[in-house]
């Protein structure tokens, strides 16, 4: 089945701007397409990254995608023209994509399957351009961490016809893309090596370092295989072939194919040295051997006698090979590099006869000029000319395209813009801070300060107020006092300690208080004081409540303790009982501690009515109905003739009274 029809983003619009038209390639972590950019009409790369490798659904991590969206910003800013420039990255579908400059080509492993290996001018011309992209990541502070020949495209010749490989422009992608889906990985698996075993530096095996020495040791490897038409090491599994690396030194390239110059084993042994210091510093480093190597091999005319071995024979001698030199000039303009020390761009280099020639031709038009007077005058005029020309330019650029910076300090924002667009100037603004003097958004700072040069019409930046800083006093009640002292400092606040007291519900050198209390406003500054607990106290203060008063005060003065000057209070109990106790029963206080009580006064007196004269009964229930019991003596059928105690005397509700009745 044709694997395209089945591709479900052929055809689809992502971003609403580049339509997918074709697959050119899948691997295990990213698929590329060829795209229309609708918007600019052109023709782009898109690389979608899937989650096929690594943990399931990585592709959807809101880590890795802010990961890639940060790489993908700091890739877009390295421009040179062996880097696949990156246009635009975002995400379709849940999956973040890269949008890239579209290159007509193979890849170097496309190149490598179809010829096995590579002529030494060859791959000493892909290898020179792989390194001038990847010297200019390095001086951007980008380590490439995953360099092979899949990552390496060659573009097709502009004529489009079939051209040697020194001709062609080679372009390095994939800058950064290992180091996102890296950082996105390592909390959850293990901290995978992500780099392609076949060309991973002992460093990335070994404590998973990565940094310049790490491309240039990946690129040795590739150089390797372009010789050779394989890769250094083989084995079953992944893990064997990356201990390899750590274990063992690259062989010499000559070592597999017979008659390789001496230089370029050189060159691939220092690229690969297993230890990073002893490799060359960076991809620029590196490209400095090659183009040495390059001009060694160029000067040094040497045949070098390539063995091949015959079946069941021995080795006989085949015809020599030549190792040309690489030169830019040899390659197409389009092709060709900067070369080191080479002229500027459009500076025509005078030849040896053009001082002699320019020198004929500036004493006769002196002769013509001054042989004659209106010629001396012209000369005289050109010069007063240039002389004013001069004088005027030399007061706009030091003193006339000057300004004075006004006096915004302490101005509030509006009369600031105001004062600023009186003078044509331009203001901006640096984050706010916070001032006592000043109120909010008044002008705190400005630059250049006022009467400082100006350029006419340039730009004023102005620092506002937040007015002055106040704050809620965090909350340190229950911690102890190291902590709450790193609080109070945090929030720039002058801490000291006050006076311990006992508290019966947190432990000793725990903060119980602070002055001023938690949540009041304070600003930087402020001196806190923090009361600390002294534990609990060493005396528990007993339960008086509905004893009398003379028993409490008694049992108070045992323990220590001082029995304040009692409060009464009005009441149902009888006189002198206890009602209620500060500190509380339970409490633990310190001795000679005061202690507080409420004290019944006894319940309100009443009035005895009088029921002298009335006949027995009648007095009784007078009595009865206002609550004072009865006693009847003698004769409960005759009259009341005295009662005790007597009329209107005062007494406490319920009170018996007794009536003689006779």
């Amino acid at each position: 089945m044709d694997t395209q029809v089945a591709d479900t983003l052929l055809g689809s619009l992502i971003d609403g701007r580049y339509r997918i038209r074709g697959r050119v390639a899948r691997g295990g972590m990213a698929t590329v397409y060829t795209a229309t950019d609708e918007r600019l009409e052109r023709t782009v790369a898109v690389k979608i990254i899937h989650s096929t490798q690594g943990p399931p659904g990585r592709a959807g991590l809101a880590s890795f995608v802010d990961r890639f969206a940060d790489e993908a910003k700091t890739i877009a800013r390295l421009t040179h023209p062996n880097v696949v420039a990156v246009y635009d990255q975002g995400t379709h579908a849940g999956m973040p994509y890269l949008v890239m400059e579209y290159v007509r080509g193979r890849t170097l492993r496309e190149v490598l399957t179809e010829r096995r290996r590579l002529n030494p001018d060859e791959a000493l011309a892909i290898t020179e351009q792989m390194l001038a992209a990847v010297a200019a990541a390095h001086r951007a502070g980008l380590v490439h961490r995953d360099v092979k020949p899949e990552n390496v495209l060659v573009a097709e010749a502009p004529s489009g016809g079939p051209a040697n490989l020194v001709d062609s422009v080679v372009k390095v992608t994939d800058f950064g893309l290992a180091r996102a889906v890296e950082a996105s990985t390592d909390h959850d698996s293990g901290n995978q090596l992500m780099a392609t075993v076949a060309y991973v530096a002992p460093e990335l095996v070994t404590d998973g370092r990565a940094g310049p020495r790490t491309d240039v040791y990946s690129t040795g490897i590739v150089l390797f295989e372009m010789l050779t038409g394989r890769v250094p090491y083989e084995g079953d599994r992944p893990i064997d072939i990356a201990w390899q690396h750590v274990d063992r030194d690259v062989p010499a390239p000559s070592t597999l194919v017979p008659g390789l110059p001496r230089a370029l084993d050189d060159l691939v042994a220092r690229a690969t040295r297993r230890d990073p210091a002893a490799r060359p510093a960076d991809a620029g480093a590196l490209l400095t051997e090659v183009r040495a190597a390059q001009d060694g091999l160029g000067n040094s005319n040497t045949h070098t006698a390539m063995l091949s071995p015959v079946a069941d024979g021995p080795a006989v001698s085949q015809p020599t090979m030549v190792v040309a030199t690489v030169r830019p000039t040899e390659r197409p303009s389009w092709a060709r590099l900067p070369e080191a020390g080479a002229p500027a761009r459009g500076r025509r280099r005078a030849a040896p006869d053009d001082g002699e020639h320019l020198g004929s031709r500036l004493g006769t038009l002196r002769t013509r000029l001054l042989g004659d007077s209106n010629g001396r005058l012209a000369v005289a005029a050109v010069v007063v000319v240039l002389g004013l020309v001069a004088a005027l330019g030399g007061w706009w650029f030091g003193v006339g395209r000057y300004s004075t910076t006004p006096e915004l300090m302490s101005m509030s924002k509006a009369e600031a813009e105001a004062q600023a667009a009186q003078g044509g100037f331009t203001l901006r603004y640096t984050d706010p801070r916070h001032d006592e003097q000043i109120p909010r958004d008044g002008v705190v700072a400005q630059d250049p300060a006022s009467a400082a040069r100006i350029l006419k019409g340039g730009t004023i930046t102005l620092t506002l107020s937040l007015g002055p800083a106040r704050f809620p006093l965090p909350d340190v009640v229950g911690k102890e006092f190291d902590l709450a002292e790193a609080d109070l400092v945090s929030a720039q606040l002058e801490v000291a300690k006050g006076t311990a007291r006992y508290d019966d519900s947190l432990p000793e050198g725990v903060v119980v208080a602070t002055k001023p209390e938690a949540g009041k406003e304070v600003k930087p500054g402020d001196k806190i004081t923090v009361i600390l607990s002294k534990g609990r106290a060493p005396i528990t203060v007993p339960n008086l409540v509905g004893k009398n008063l003379n028993e409490a005060r008694a049992q108070i003065a045992q323990l220590g303790l001082v029995l304040v000057e009692p409060t009464y209070k009005q009441s149902d109990k009888p006189r002198d009982e206890v009602l209620g106790q500060s500190p509380a029963d339970g409490s633990g206080v310190e001795k000679g501690a005061q202690v507080r009580l409420e004290v019944s006064e006894g319940p309100p007196q009443v009035a005895v009515p009088r029921v002298v004269d009335l006949p027995c009964q009648q007095g009784k229930q007078v009595l009865e109905s206002q609550g004072f019991p009865v006693e009847i003596q003698f004769n409960p059928e005759a009259f009341v003739r005295f009662q005790n105690p007597p009329e209107n005397a005062q007494v406490p509700p319920g009170t018996p009274v007794t009536i003689g009745c006779f």
